[in-house]
């Protein structure tokens, strides 16, 4: 049972290094050139509603696509609820990038 805890904790928390933004904060992101924006949903979640700046890799694809990010600029990712994105930033971070940021609520908190 304390596994099963720990797991779960591990997830919710926020990564150490990672920004974590809201969905209003991202408004204004949204606006920047020097910004890579990752939507980690499956591509139907992805087809059915998203943010027309964001590109869609989904989170079991990211490893293999991440060589096509830079790793020079900021690269905010998003999911449906927060959980899968906040994954994606832990693997980005482990690949190299140093400037990843996570959607708070994702998709969900869209409005």
């Amino acid at each position: 049972m304390a596994l099963v805890i720990l797991f779960l904790v591990r997830k919710i928390i926020p990564t150490k290094g990672v920004r974590q933004i809201t969905t209003a904060q991202l408004k204004t992101e949204l606006k920047s050139r020097d910004k890579q924006f990752v939507d980690v949903r499956t591509p139907m979640e992805f087809k059915g509603n998203h943010i027309k700046q964001f590109k869609n890799i989904p989170l079991n694809a990211l490893k293999a696509e991440a060589k096509n990010l830079s790793k020079e600029k900021e690269v905010i990712v998003i999911c449906q609820s927060g959980m899968r994105s906040n994954a994606a930033v832990k693997q980005l971070k482990k690949l190299g990038f140093s400037n990843v940021t996570n959607v708070k609520g994702g998709m969900n908190a869209w409005s």
